[in-house]
Formats: structure tokens, C-alpha cells, sequence
């Protein structure tokens, strides 16, 4: 039986590809589950220092598999939602930066999953949103949470009450995407910036993520600290130790991510 979510490096970067294409990579219980276990491998592998996350076929992801949540009882639909979130999550925590590649319909739990990446890249074909209203639901996977810490209320509140999908340069408008790019060009282009990320020092980009992902919900004054803290940190490390002796020697860095 084929694995419904793909687990594939390329040098230093792990693409994620959800494999499910005659569903529309439509997230049900089996797919969720891989995602969580390729998150497993890519936490034990410290080779690895960026991740891409894409979809086959035509979508990336269209949304929770209704065929299965149709029949759900409140309690069932309480727990999906919680598994999802508690996977999801773990995409959002990983320490290692993470990069959507957004090569088509990424609409309800599609949208979720993409906001769970660092940063999001889309084909020109995209189609994102959060439709569940029109189902008579509301997002259950973070679209309450993260959209609105993503793009700001007002437009968080349009995405999910008014329900239409949106293009990709209006996503880019919005600020839910960051760069646009024609199809064939977007997961070389999103590889692309996952080997310059992988290119950089290991410990740096680790503290980073972490101090803006721990720092963008706090007072402004409690950020100025962790940002503090972390710094003094990174000097601790053998990377910068490297990282500023290649600097002087007009050299490329070699770093070990120690």
C-alpha cells in the first residue's frame, strides 16, 4: 500500500509531499497520522535543517476529508480536531525552519497546514481559503488562531465568514503568502531557499525561529529580552565561533551545527 504522506531529502532539505492525489490530498485520520510520523524522522534526523512541505498532483491540500468527518459524532469531531492540532503543532514547533510550497488548492485543513510553516510560497494556480461555513462548520485544524495571528482580524474574519477562496496574489496581497511563482517554478524555487537556509549557521537559524515563534505574541519588552538572551547564547556556540573567523578570512563558513 502506498504511503499517503512522502518522506524525501534533497542534500540538507526534507520535502514533504502529501500523497493522496485522487482525493485531492484531502486530510483524513491516515494522513494526519503519517504527517505526524514523518515529523518523527525529521526530528531524528540532524541532518536535516529545512523542511518543504508540498502536495502531488493538482492540490495541495483541499481541505478534512468530509466523506469521513460527515458522520462524526461531537465528541468524535472534538477529538479529530484535537489530534489534528496536537500534529499540526508539531510542524509549527519544529526547530528547523519550514517552507509551504503551495502548488494548488489549499482550502480549509490545507490552509491550516500551510499556516503551520514558517513561510508560504504559491503557484499561480493556488487557491486558498477556509470554505468550512459553507459546510455549515468552522475551522477546526488553527484557522481561528493562526490566520488571524498571520494576516490581521479583519481579513481573517473575510476568509472565513465570507468563505471564498482566494488567489494567490491576493494571498500574497494580504501578507498569507510571501512570494508567487509559475508552477513548474515553485518547488525548485522553494528547495532553493531551504538549501540557503541549510547553508547558514544551524544554531543561529535554530535561536532565531525559536525567539520570533516564542516572541510574537508577547509584550515588546519580554521579546527585547528573549532576543537578549539568545544572542549572548549563540556566542556560546561553535558556529559563531566559525561563523566570524570565515568572515575575517574571507572564507565560506564550515559549520557543524554545534
Amino acid at each position: 500500500m502506498a504511503d499517503v504522506v512522502r518522506l524525501e531529502k534533497q542534500g540538507a532539505v526534507a520535502i514533504v509531499t502529501i500523497d493522496r492525489p485522487e482525493a485531492l490530498n484531502a486530510l483524513n485520520s491516515e494522513v494526519i497520522g503519517a504527517v505526524g510520523s514523518k515529523i518523527d524522522a525529521i526530528e531524528a534526523d540532524a541532518e536535516i535543517r529545512a523542511v518543504v512541505v508540498t502536495g502531488e498532483g493538482r492540490s495541495f491540500v483541499a481541505g478534512a476529508d468530509i466523506g469521513e468527518m460527515k458522520d462524526m459524532t461531537p465528541l468524535e469531531a472534538e477529538a479529530f480536531s484535537a489530534r489534528a492540532h496536537r500534529i499540526f503543532g508539531r510542524l509549527e514547533e519544529l526547530p528547523i525552519p519550514t517552507i509551504a510550497a503551495v502548488n494548488g488548492f489549499a482550502l480549509g485543513g490545507g490552509c491550516e497546514l500551510a499556516l503551520c510553516c514558517d513561510f508560504v510560497y504559491a503557484s499561480t494556480k493556488a487557491k486558498i481559503g477556509q470554505p468550512e461555513t459553507g459546510l455549515g462548520l468552522i475551522p477546526g485544524f488553527g484557522g481561528t488562531s493562526r490566520l488571524v495571528r498571520r494576516v490581521g482580524l479583519a481579513w481573517a474574519k473575510e476568509l472565513v465568514l465570507v468563505a471564498d477562496p482566494i488567489s494567490a496574489a491576493e494571498a500574497q496581497q494580504i501578507r498569507l503568502v510571501n512570494r508567487v511563482f509559475e508552477p513548474d517554478a515553485l518547488l525548485p524555487a522553494a528547495i532553493a531557499a531551504g538549501e540557503r537556509i541549510a547553508a547558514r549557521g544551524p544554531v543561529a537559524t535554530r535561536l532565531a525561529k525559536q525567539v520570533m515563534q516564542q516572541g510574537q505574541d508577547a509584550d515588546v519588552r519580554l521579546a527585547h529580552a528573549l532576543e537578549q538572551q539568545a544572542f549572548g547564547l549563540s556566542f556560546a556556540s561553535e558556529d559563531r565561533v566559525e561563523g566570524t573567523t570565515a568572515f575575517v578570512e574571507k572564507r565560506d563558513p564550515r559549520f557543524s551545527g554545534r
